[in-house]
């Protein structure tokens, strides 16, 4: 069986956490988590080990894109 893939974002509104919450529970700033979320930084290991224990995923389950990577939006 195959884990659900999601984006960090995703992960952190599955866990019902504003990015303002999330961030103080991780122990970082809104800033920082915002990078994160839209792909500009990552998170080194013990922040990453603290993502996964707030928002309740592993690793394996994180998708460190955001979640308009790749698409263009043509009328």
């Amino acid at each position: 069986m195959s884990e659900i893939k999601m984006s960090l974002a995703d992960a952190r509104r599955r866990a019902k956490l504003t990015q303002k919450e999330a961030a103080a529970r991780i122990g970082i700033s809104v800033d920082t988590l915002g990078n994160y979320e839209r792909g500009k930084k990552f998170p080194d290991i013990p922040r990453l080990k603290r993502i996964e224990a707030v928002y309740g995923v592993t690793y394996n389950q994180l998708i460190f894109l955001p979640e308009d990577y790749g698409l263009t939006v043509t009328e």
